[in-house]
């Protein structure tokens, strides 16, 4: 057998039975041998990717070393340029980030990922307006059915919760990333519906809860047993909204116990947060700013897109607000990455 093909047996094997560090500590050594191998490489890339997923603290800047060291390699390949401005993106370097988004666009117009990397690099530039315009205008011509339709469905009715458009932002939850309508993956399905229904309330919209039943329902039948941290703060939080606090503790518990053994990156900081987000949903604010405030600095370990994880610096800021804590809200804000869109947070102002 070739060795490039051995190297992808030994690769897959790895990645598909669970063994996420050892497929990871593998995937330098073979994209150094067979840097083009974009079959191998994507399973990496993404933010819920193997190192999204990996709980190290760096790995935004891990994963821009590792696109800088192969750009050489793609040139002007369209994929390649629109994943490498995402990892840009998201580890704060937009200027260099956006021009080899637009490169990727304007190679291939209908890219999902290069539109998806778009939309986060006006999003980190706090260009809500842009945003909202270029998703508005590409999204018509995507298929419905598309893999992303619904998180990009998602990141345009954000957009539109952060202009104060609240009708659009809920026509767009009920026509495309709500969990009756959602096209894509199972996991998008979960974390982009209850990241809207929990933002949504966040700004000071009422709550829906014909739709957190739904997605509850969803979250307990798809993800009925913790393991990949990302999707395991949104059915916490899915849990804490429903007010089941033995099953929250029974999913807490298993999460800790994978941790014991070593099979959970992300360490402490899931449940932290499924803790701080019970305590919200108990309206005990001051407790919930006591559980997530000590670790809303490592929410990155969690995986996900900075986007993504910027529902649990906003759970911690609206927590302020209600616990009376007004002279928290500075240094929460001042702590803030520079640049992203405006925060949607009931009472800030």
């Amino acid at each position: 057998m070739p060795e490039r093909e051995a190297r992808h047996l030994r690769y897959f094997s790895l990645f598909l039975t669970g063994q996420a560090e050892a497929a990871l500590a593998a995937l330098p050594g073979h994209v150094a041998a067979y840097p083009r191998d974009a079959t191998v490489l994507v399973t990496a890339i993404t933010p819920n990717g193997l190192i999204g997923s990996s709980g190290r603290a760096d790995r935004h800047e891990y994963l821009v070393g590792l696109m800088d060291g192969l750009a050489p390699h793609y040139g002007d390949d369209w994929w390649f340029g629109a994943m490498h401005g995402m990892a840009l993106s998201e580890a704060g370097q937009g200027a260099a980030a956006r021009p080899r988004i637009e490169r990727s666009l304007a190679a291939r117009p209908d890219n999902a990922w290069g539109a998806h990397a778009l939309a986060h690099v006006c999003y980190e530039a706090g260009e809500t307006d842009a945003g909202r315009r270029f998703l508005r205008g590409w999204l018509p011509g995507y298929p419905a059915a598309g893999s992303l339709h619904g998180h990009l469905a998602w990141h345009l009715a954000l957009g539109e919760i952060e202009a104060g458009d609240a009708e659009a932002a809920w026509r767009l939850f009920a026509e495309a990333c709500g969990p009756a309508s959602h096209t894509g993956p199972s996991r998008l399905k979960l974390t982009d519906a209850v990241s809207f229904l929990w933002r949504w309330e966040l700004a000071g919209n009422p709550r829906d809860a014909e739709g957190w039943q739904a997605i509850h329902r969803f979250a307990r039948a798809t993800f009925p047993k913790p393991g990949m941290a990302f999707a395991d703060l949104h059915v916490a939080l899915a849990e804490a909204v429903a007010g089941d606090g033995a099953a929250l503790e029974a999913w807490v518990a298993q999460a800790e116990a994978l941790e014991r053994a070593g099979r959970y990156p992300s360490g402490a900081v899931l449940p932290a947060l499924a803790a701080g987000f019970s305590a919200f949903a108990r309206q005990d604010y001051a407790g919930a700013v006591e559980a997530i405030a000590p670790v809303v600095a490592e929410r990155d370990r969690i995986g996900g897109s900075r986007a993504q994880m910027d529902l649990v610096e906003f759970t911690l800021l609206r927590a302020a607000v209600e616990a009376g804590r007004p002279e928290a809200l500075p240094g929460l804000l001042a702590a803030r990455r520079p640049g992203p869109a405006p925060v949607p947070v009931a009472g800030l102002r």
